[in-house]
């Protein structure tokens, strides 16, 4: 896709600030344009299944948003809605019905599952080609190989972000702070295809702050509310927050922080995403994204 243009936006003390939700409308536009001439190859509209088990609040705003997204960009959403009660057999038995239905090309999971379920044996239990989280052990596989499959759906954003906005990232340090299944290991993988060298901090690391000051990109996802802090950054580095977290505000009020205070981090950034309207919007995309790859794949055997 061709990308924004950078935006001219900065933070309060400098920091150009990295559009993630223009960048994802531009994505999600091309990736419509994309359906349609599938759907004139094959009369075929790519179809995502989302699963959510329990009545999170956030999770099924979270779930309803994805399927307003899939419809904007021309692909069938099928939402499957399951009570808290829901078994692991009937779970199971779910997805191995969304396993053979022609009609979906794309199955995913809500995380975290209620307790009681097995969330490594669920994501597992979906086909590696309909996969489209990329967190079965056949893609990550597949990724820590540096095979073509699916990559999980917030790093791959992340990785979009970076080559836009970066360019060629060879020879840069990386450092990515948080070592989930989710984010921070696939994170890590594509970077060093990139050409990074890269460190992964996690709970055990004893210095954090000093591997970051030593950073050219910094990726955090942690689910720590602002750990990181204005003096880890070098100057000039590039900073991807991925976190995101409510905090209450007098009057009732909430707003939305990440996994950087970002007031402090801005002055010593180069480039930073803001929490909101950062790496957040192209979560979606990205999902929408390798649900049409997966749909090519399923139908014109062409791989991700």
């Amino acid at each position: 896709m061709t990308g924004p243009a950078l935006s001219d936006a900065h933070g309060s003390s400098g920091a150009r600030l990295i559009d993630g939700k223009g960048f994802a409308a531009r994505l999600t536009q091309d990736i419509a344009t994309e359906v349609s001439a599938f759907y004139d190859r094959h009369r075929i509209t790519p179809g995502l299944a989302v699963v959510l088990v329990g009545n999170d609040p956030a999770s099924e705003v979270y779930v309803r948003n994805k399927a307003l997204q899939t419809h904007r960009a021309g692909m069938r959403s099928f939402m499957h809605m399951l009570p808290a009660t829901t078994s692991q057999e009937e779970l199971l038995g779910l997805i191995a019905r969304l396993n053979v239905d022609p009609e979906i090309h794309g199955i995913l999971v809500q995380l975290p599952l209620p307790g009681g379920l097995d969330p490594v044996a669920v994501t597992n239990a979906i086909v590696p080609e309909k996969d489209v989280d990329g967190l079965g052990v056949v893609n990550a596989g597949r990724l820590a190989l540096g095979l073509p499959g699916i990559v999980p759906c917030t790093p791959l954003g992340c990785l979009l972000l970076l080559r836009h906005y970066v360019g060629d990232m060879r020879g840069q340090h990386a450092l990515v702070i948080g070592a989930s299944n989710l984010v921070g290991r696939p994170m890590a993988q594509l970077l060093l295809q990139e050409g990074c060298t890269v460190t992964v901090a996690h709970i055990d690391t004893r210095d954090t702050a000093a591997l970051a000051r030593q950073a050219d990109i910094v990726v955090v996802a942690t689910g720590v509310r602002e750990l990181v802090r204005g003096d880890w950054i070098r100057p000039g580095a590039t900073v991807i927050d991925v976190g995101i977290s409510r905090v209450s505000l007098p009057g009732g009020r909430t707003r939305l922080v990440g996994d950087v205070k970002f007031d402090e981090v801005a002055p010593h950034a180069g480039l930073i995403t803001p929490v909101p309207g950062g790496v957040g919007p192209m979560t979606i995309a990205c999902l929408l994204r390798n649900t049409l790859d997966a749909a090519r794949t399923i139908v014109e055997g062409r791989a991700p």
